[in-house]
């Protein structure tokens, strides 16, 4: 199968092993995207792109750029969208219903998305959506096994309006814990910062799926606290509480099973372990990839003919 993958040239993320896991399984012709690039598909297209070339086209891109050229869009065949933010289709956010919207007038382009009941209701709505969730860089991060000397701590972003819920969480958790709150740099430093915290406290509250820094953390070794994204969602990544990661609802709740670990430190490094063990076995980015391979290969939708009311309902998003 030959595919070309569209991907950002520039992002805040590092996803070179993705893509590389991707390549892997594929015969992948892998292109960066510039933003002007990202916001003249048309003319990169007619530049740069011979579409009869590939079995699937496999879109990694800014939606913002995508809802601004569905037009041009349309017209890709064998299209496919790699999709990690589609759970903002849900939540109260500038995208809610956006993601639905942009779906409806592409009905024949499959969807990989990486929240399990997110790719349920996309599917209910009728997208032909595939699940394969996030993962973490493998050639990065792992476990150093050095010293943790940070207790309790969460790394990353809390100014997105996405991420509301989550910095009303930490905020509130701060208030009766001694939480470090922090980012760093790409690489290296993170890296070593995430192998320094003993418990990692991921607060994806009301997002209904699990972030990149789960995984991450879990393959660092961290003890990963974990806001509960629902029991669907765990069964399908495998999480089981107490076990391979701590779950909570509240900030109640999960200070009553931090008491618990910090008495018994035995059992602390014991889902410690298993996180880790988890994480290595099924979310390297290499098995990611993997995946995605494997969701590109079905047959696609047909593309129907597409008559008045359709047209209309397109240009209108209804």
């Amino acid at each position: 199968m030959k595919v070309l993958f569209l991907v950002q040239g520039e992002q805040r993320a590092i996803l070179d092993r993705l893509y590389e896991g991707v390549q892997h399984h594929c015969d992948c012709d892998l292109r960066w995207l510039s933003r002007d690039e990202q916001a003249d598909l048309r003319g990169y297209f007619r530049a740069q792109v011979d579409v009869e070339r590939y079995d699937r086209i496999l879109f990694f891109l800014r939606f913002k750029q995508e809802i601004r050229q569905v037009s041009f869009i349309r017209s890709v065949p064998n299209l496919v969208i790699l999709e990690h933010d589609a759970y903002q289709n849900y939540i109260d956010c500038k995208y809610r219903g956006r993601f639905s919207a942009h779906y409806r007038k592409l009905p024949w382009a499959r969807v990989i998305s990486s929240g399990y009941d997110v790719t349920r209701r996309l599917q209910a709505e009728g997208v032909d959506a595939v699940f394969v969730p996030k993962g973490y860089d493998q050639s990065l991060l792992r476990d150093l096994e050095s010293e943790r000397d940070i207790e309790l701590a969460f790394l990353g972003s809390t100014k997105s309006d996405a991420y509301s819920g989550r910095k009303e969480l930490l905020d509130e958790l701060g208030k009766s814990e001694n939480l470090v709150v922090t980012r760093t740099s790409s690489g290296e430093d993170y890296l070593k910062t995430l192998n320094r915290i003993r418990f990692f406290v991921s607060a994806d509250v009301g997002m209904g799926e699990y972030m990149i820094k789960n995984f991450e953390a879990m393959a660092c070794g961290c003890v990963l606290l974990a806001y509960d994204q629902g029991e669907e969602e765990n069964r399908a990544l495998g999480f089981v509480d107490l076990e391979n990661l701590v779950l909570y609802k509240s900030v109640d709740e999960l200070r009553r099973k931090l008491a618990i670990l910090r008495d018994d430190p035995a059992r602390a490094a014991r889902i410690a372990a298993c996180g880790r063990a988890l994480a290595v076995e099924r979310y390297s980015f290499e098995r990611i990839g993997a995946q995605i391979v494997e969701a590109l290969a079905p047959p696609l939708r047909p593309r129907a003919a597409t008559n008045w009311l359709t047209r209309l309902r397109n240009r209108w998003g209804i």
